[in-house]
């Protein structure tokens, strides 16, 4: 196996360099990848590290067990930029992927997206959002990092993802307290830096469920708990209605009584394999 860390995929003055890992496996010729977002409500979280219910060994020796290469992503959070930064940086890095396909022995043709919570919600917006579909689609492909290539992939895996931010408004979030004992920021007010009823045009930008009925989507996977607290299952279940409505591929797996992080489902790894699976064969892995 090949391994690349901290490879500068993005810099932008005023703010830390975005970086990226890249975990190539032994092949005789360039394998598909796959790019990692973690979560973290946008305002947390680290390319190195799944959520604490899914160990990092089970995440990394299933996607490389499968013949994928895995590209592990930082972004910017939302109080260091709100949206659409953390698109743009997404979006950015894919194109870096695909500069350097190459040198990193990846298949520039065959690039997906996976990722949990909030990198579930940019996976997803990566897939649906394309700079040659709408006015609108075209500023949210950003101008940090690579330009010269293509930002769009061709599968997605979103684990209980938030796909449409105007209805999670009327949900209480349950927020923890900082590490400091203040009180917790606002995910979304982060995000999108204020409040989102005093920002509904940029709340729909921000919102997966918008661009779901233009072009016909890649192949998307679904992973959502039923007893999700914090992102309700709904938010895949109205995704992936209109994701089929467009004529999509896609998926939609309910992990029954599981919270958020799939905290409660009893085993994880039929998860992890079942997501590694729906790529790799998208991939022709």
């Amino acid at each position: 196996m090949r391994h690349y860390d901290g490879l500068t995929y993005a810099s932008t003055p005023g703010y830390r360099p975005r970086l990226l890992d890249v975990h190539v496996p032994a092949a005789e010729r360039p394998v598909p990848a796959v790019v990692w977002i973690h979560g973290g409500g946008w305002l947390e979280g680290d390319r190195r590290y799944p959520p604490p219910t899914v160990p990092v060994e089970l995440l990394h020796g299933a996607v490389l067990g499968a013949g994928l290469a895995l590209v592990s992503i930082d972004y910017r959070h939302g109080l260091e930029a709100p949206f659409p930064a953390q698109l743009h940086d997404t979006k950015a890095a894919i194109r870096y992927v695909r500069r350097f396909a190459g040198e990193l022995g990846i298949d520039g043709d065959r690039i997906a997206v996976m990722g949990e919570s909030a990198g579930g919600h940019l996976a997803a917006l990566a897939g649906l959002v394309r700079p040659d579909a709408t006015q609108d689609a075209a500023a949210l492909e950003g101008r940090v990092g690579v330009q010269d290539q293509d930002s769009s992939v061709q599968a997605v895996v979103a684990w209980y993802p938030a796909t449409d931010i105007g209805t999670l408004l009327a949900h209480p979030l349950p927020m923890p307290p900082a590490p400091d004992g203040s009180a917790y920021p606002n995910p979304f007010d982060a995000l999108l830096g204020g409040p989102p009823e005093q920002r509904p045009e940029l709340a729909r930008a921000a919102s997966p469920l918008t661009y779901a009925g233009g072009a016909t989507p890649p192949p998307f996977l679904l992973v959502h708990g039923t007893a999700d607290r914090l992102l309700p299952y709904s938010q895949s279940e109205v995704l992936a209605e209109a994701l089929r409505d467009a004529g999509g591929d896609v998926v939609l797996r309910p992990v029954e009584g599981a919270d958020h992080i799939f905290l409660g489902a009893p085993d994880v790894t039929p998860i992890v394999t079942e997501s590694v699976d729906f790529l790799a064969r998208r991939l022709d892995a």
